[in-house]
């Protein structure tokens, strides 16, 4: 009974992606991949894509280095302000993406690419921190204390032997980071500005007029392969880790 249960709610939640998928591949009652070719076709499909992968690719590498980094300060010092970096994981997203906007409002701050990027960095250094500390704090601190004693510096040691025991801690917070940039829809349309636009804003923008077109379907399933992909390997990641 609890598996009929749990299947009716995997077959409530997926039906709806099922059905879009599908739609991206008909034509007339025909199965066709035209959808998708028309897609690289569009300038402003292949701009925003630029755009989305631009702001994941930037977002993620500077969450990993700095959320690795703080990960690290917090595991071998005293510091005690740990709590601030789960603010952005548990505030809902919309009050951050409306503190942000309100902040750059107060600077003057133009709105476009570096804002978007910005506010995407500042909340996957949180999702990096947590892993990445998750992954430190059950390695054995007497291995760094066995470089440092066999004449290692600290740098030498933390470049030899801290990130590569975390290594797959960073691996798995990197593509947390990458997909939450990748389809970030709430705090990029808070804090974007006149010609940028990302691909979950002409997904939102084309839908919002009414657009429901094949070509529509065939862009999110193919944001949903992207997604999909990275989830699968994060899962793959955490279970070899573990």
């Amino acid at each position: 009974m609890i598996r009929f249960f749990v299947f009716l709610i995997f077959l409530f939640l997926y039906i709806p992606i099922a059905y879009v998928v599908a739609s991206s591949f008909m034509d007339g009652g025909e199965i066709t991949g035209k959808w998708f070719a028309k897609l690289f076709e569009d300038p402003i499909v292949i701009r925003s894509f630029y755009n989305s992968l631009s702001l994941a690719v930037l977002s993620t590498l500077f969450s990993v280095i700095l959320g690795t980094l703080a990960a690290y300060a917090f595991l071998r010092t005293n510091l005690r302000f740990e709590s601030l970096f789960y603010t952005p994981i548990v505030i809902p997203e919309i009050t951050e993406a409306l503190s942000l906007l309100l902040f750059y409002k107060l600077l003057s701050f133009p709105l476009g690419f570096y804002s978007v990027l910005l506010g995407h960095i500042a909340f996957n250094i949180a999702f990096v921190f947590v892993i990445v500390k998750a992954r430190l704090s059950t390695q054995l601190r007497s291995v760094e204390e066995a470089s440092l004693t066999l004449g290692a510096n600290e740098i030498q040691t933390f470049l030899r032997v801290t990130i590569p025991m975390a290594m797959p801690g960073i691996v798995a917070g990197s593509l947390i980071a990458f997909t939450l940039s990748w389809d970030n829809f709430v705090k990029t349309v808070f804090t974007t500005g006149p010609g940028f636009q990302t691909l979950p804003l002409l997904i939102w923008s084309q839908a919002a007029r009414g657009i429901v077109s094949p070509s529509l379907n065939a862009l999110t399933t193919l944001m949903l392969l992207i997604s999909f992909i990275l989830a699968y390997l994060y899962a793959r990641i955490s279970i070899r880790r573990e």
